[in-house]
């Protein structure tokens, strides 16, 4: 990417450090290396050996290996075929967080922890929240992928392509306490304590843990910060296990400004928001207006922007063997959150006060489900079968906070904003999913497997108006997806010990979004009555064929697929705007998507392991664009946007037990941002790098770890995100996000 700015830091500097570091860890591994080490190496990824589907899973070691509190999402950033993008260094900050997957957006995959479902995790999500916030990334066990389709039982209404299941860990059978301290570049502290009873009464086990984050952004001013309270417990009951889980998150994050490239040439990548020079945002909103709010200035750069929430996410969840061919899995949760996305915005000044107002969008969900499936065996017959059903209450609002005083601000961005100068709209959406399904693993061989089954889905959504204004939908409206009969079916085929084939076919179809800023609610009551009886969801079917493989010192994965995904929803003109005609959502045709993807783990001799994984993936549009007026966007044959056609990733590490490190690098192609494909952010490659050092037994702590990580080594100039405020037909648009420059961090964990 030309013409990004230098950021301002002292590689001299950062070099001297990093020699110091290694050379102590190395010195301190050369004093202990008499300890050696019993560890076995331990695979860092699992390629889902007997999965019918592309399956692999990052396991806890490679998770421990990252900065704590990144998320777990940038875990799986290595794997085939995963394009993640965030403007942070832990992959957390929730606006520029993006993970596509086989040209499929973050809003059409599924997420689940421990099988609860997480929505789609898109930012202001309706019915759901990020894993950041769900479980303290110490917290997690394991995140399997699956790129194509997910099991049939996942508990996802939007999952078009892949899922993301994270696992939380179990409470550890001894008692014990973990205590992990981080701190490092932009005045990052986090600490983190976790409390582990072991095994005490009839078997009973439980940990609470607590996590303190917070750091001043790369750039411009503010903080991003989170409190994090993790409880679970485990009991046993005969043969049965029921497991609690409760998390308590309280996230705010100040934003980053987003560009477009004609800012970062007019004003360079380092600009954000005006925060804290209230004079500037001041002068800034007064020119606005006395050029009808019709120049740069008005969007470079805003007062201040942030986005808040608070979440408390509660699951029981009871195993039971029923005899020696019978089990019985249930799972009951709910989710309650509160949520506002701030902008100080020059568009709206507080009369009698400030040429501005703060705008915010705000968000409440309260939403409990079940998830139960039995499970029956019979000679080379698995049964299964079970539904899942959730109700979720979701309100949206857009409010405006008055800043009475011109002479200062009075308002904090870090704090949930009471008593608004105006309500603009209200709602509450409601929305009914049931979704059952019906599988049989049947093992014709030992080495030929089939699984075959179905689901069935149906999402209702009701919008219920509170307080509307003239331009939104204005009476109660609903909509409704259904499948009733979505077949899924795939083998594997075990060769020999070393070398496995596995086929799949799966279809999908992604619900409607409840909500006013996104989805069929988003226009007016005219738009919606347009389409409420003609829109049709998104679907995908999904073909994947490939070869799993592995030795004494090699194991990998080689699979290629095809992807058509139909009815394409994009918010278009029904109609000429001089007549007052409405933009709504309509389908706009398929996307045909093919790519090969391959995985690969060598450990050619003990201590030291290479992964790498290659995907090729040609996403595009099949179809031209028409709008109600007739006017033709040529899409059909351009790329998807966002979906870089190559990515390249590898890691080359070393574990003696003692001394541990990492090299890794991430190269992504370029990414278009506007549908004709007339604009587009460079290649990119990032280098990251870890270096750690483990000690046993020193005085009363059990293991004693030190490591330091190392984001974007080289520190490159680069965008991050692209569409973080939607994409365009063509030309340039303020939806970028550039990413942070190298960042360093020290992190001491005792066990005791």
């Amino acid at each position: 990417m030309q013409g990004i700015a230098k950021s301002g830091f002292r590689p001299g500097s950062y070099r001297s450090t990093l020699v110091v570091v290694i050379g102590a860890i190395l010195a301190a591994n050369a004093a202990v290396a008499q300890q050696g080490s019993d560890d076995e190496l331990v695979e860092i990824v699992v390629f889902g050996r007997g999965e019918t589907r592309q399956v692999q899973t990052v396991t806890a070691q490679q998770l421990e290996q990252l900065t704590p509190g990144t998320s777990p999402l940038k875990a799986i950033e290595k794997l085939p075929g995963v394009n993640f993008q965030s403007a942070d260094p832990y992959g957390a900050y929730e606006w520029s967080t993006r993970i596509k997957v086989r040209g499929f957006d973050q809003n059409q995959m599924g997420f689940t922890l421990d099988r609860v479902p997480l929505g789609d995790m898109s930012y202001g999500n309706h019915n759901g929240l990020h894993v950041s916030r769900a479980i303290a990334s110490e917290n997690v066990a394991g995140v399997a992928l699956a790129q194509g389709s997910g099991a049939l039982d996942t508990a996802s209404a939007s999952n078009l392509g892949g899922t993301l299941a994270f696992t939380s860990a179990d409470p550890a059978q001894m008692l014990g306490v973990n205590a992990a301290l981080t701190g490092g570049s932009e005045s990052t502290l986090r600490a983190h304590v976790r409390f582990d009873s072991g095994e005490f009464l009839s078997g009973t086990r439980l940990f609470a843990s607590y996590t303190n984050q917070e750091a001043d952004k790369w750039k411009g001013a503010g903080v991003q910060k989170q409190e994090q309270v993790n409880f679970k417990v485990v009991q046993p009951i005969g043969a049965a296990t029921l497991t609690g889980y409760y998390a308590i998150s309280d996230r705010a994050e100040q934003d980053y400004q987003d560009l477009s490239l004609d800012i970062i040439r007019r004003r360079g990548a380092d600009t954000d928001n005006f925060y804290p020079d209230w004079n500037a945002a001041v002068g800034a909103a007064n020119v606005c207006a006395a050029l009808a709010f019709n120049a740069p200035i008005c969007d470079d750069s805003y007062w201040n922007a942030s986005g808040l929430r608070k979440d408390d996410l509660a699951y029981l969840a009871l195993a039971l063997p029923i005899g020696d061919a019978l089990s019985w899995n249930t799972t009951a949760y709910l989710h309650q959150n509160e949520g506002q996305g701030l902008w100080g915005t020059p568009y709206t000044p507080t009369p009698g006060g400030a040429p501005m107002s703060v705008r915010s969008t705000e968000y409440e969900i309260d939403r409990n489900g079940i998830l139960s499936a039995l499970t029956f065996t019979a000679g080379v017959h698995e049964i299964n079968g079970g539904f899942w059903v959730e109700a979720n209450d979701f309100s949206q609002a857009r409010r405006f906070y008055g800043e009475p005083n011109i002479a200062g601000p009075t308002r904090s961005f870090v704090e949930f904003q009471r008593n608004p100068l105006l309500t603009q709209w209200q709602y509450d959406f409601d929305t009914q999913t049931l979704q059952w399904h019906l599988q049989d693993t049947l093992t014709v061989t030992d080495a030929f497997k089939l699984n075959f089954g179905f689901k069935s889905v149906s999402v209702e959504n009701e919008a219920i108006p509170v307080l509307v204004a003239s331009n939104t939908v204005n009476q109660q409206s609903s909509i409704e997806a259904k499948e009733s009969f979505l077949p899924q079916a795939g083998f594997t085929w075990a060769l020999s010990d070393s070398h496995e084939l596995f086929g799949g076919y799966a279809e999908n179809v992604r619900a409607f979004v409840s909500a006013a800023t996104a989805g069929p609610f988003s226009t007016t009551q005219a738009g919606f009555d347009a389409i409420r009886d003609s829109l049709a969801p998104e679907t995908s079917q999904t073909v994947e064929l490939g070869w799993r493989f592995r030795n004494a010192t090699l194991q990998g994965v080689i699979s290629a697929y095809y992807v058509q995904f139909d009815d394409r929803l994009l918010a278009i003109s029904l109609g000429a705007g001089i007549v007052g005609a409405p933009s709504a959502l309509a389908n706009v045709g398929k996307v045909e998507t093919t790519g090969i993807e391959i995985g690969l783990l060598w450990q050619p001799i003990p201590d030291w392991s290479v992964f790498g994984s290659y995907s090729f993936n040609d996403s595009q549009y099949q179809d031209d664009v028409v709008s109600g007026t007739g006017a033709v966007t040529a899409t059909a044959g351009k790329q998807a946007v966002d979906s870089p056609e190559n990515m390249l990733k590898a890691d080359l590490g070393y574990d003696n037990g003692t001394l541990f490190a990492k090299l890794g690098v991430d190269y992504i192609g370029e990414r278009f941002f506007t549908y004709l494909n007339d604009q587009s952010v460079d290649a990119r490659t990032l280098l990251d790098l870890t270096v750690g050092l483990r000690l046993k037994g020193i005085a009363r702590v059990k293991d004693l770890t030190a490591q330091f990580n190392v984001t974007n080594l080289a520190d490159e100039e680069y965008i991050s995100t692209v569409g973080s405020a939607g994409f365009g037909n063509s030309g340039d648009r303020q939806t970028l996000l550039n990413g942070a420059p190298r960042q360093m961090f020290l992190t001491l964990t005792a066990k005791f």
